[in-house]
C-alpha cells in the first residue's frame, strides 16, 4: 500500500497538535494564572513534544512535497 501525500500531510499535522498541544495549552494556562503549583514542572508534556515535534514536521513536510507534485 502506497501512502499519499494527503495521508502523510495529515499524519504529521495531526502528531504536532497532538504532541505539541498539550504543552501548549499548559503554558497559556500557567501564563493565565488557571495553574496552582507556584513552580510547575510538566516533564511529562515537555518528552512528548520533544518526541513528537521533528517526526511531525518531517511528515508535514514530505506531505506537503508530494501533494505539490
Amino acid at each position: 500500500m502506497i501512502v499519499t501525500g494527503k495521508w502523510m500531510l495529515l499524519a504529521g499535522l495531526l502528531l504536532l497538535v497532538l504532541g505539541c498541544g498539550p504543552l501548549l495549552l499548559f503554558i497559556v494556562a500557567d501564563a493565565l494564572g488557571l495553574v496552582t503549583d507556584p513552580d510547575p514542572n510538566p516533564i511529562g508534556l515537555g518528552l512528548l513534544a520533544f518526541v513528537s515535534f521533528w517526526p511531525g514536521v518531517i511528515l508535514t513536510a514530505i506531505g506537503l512535497a508530494r501533494r505539490r507534485r
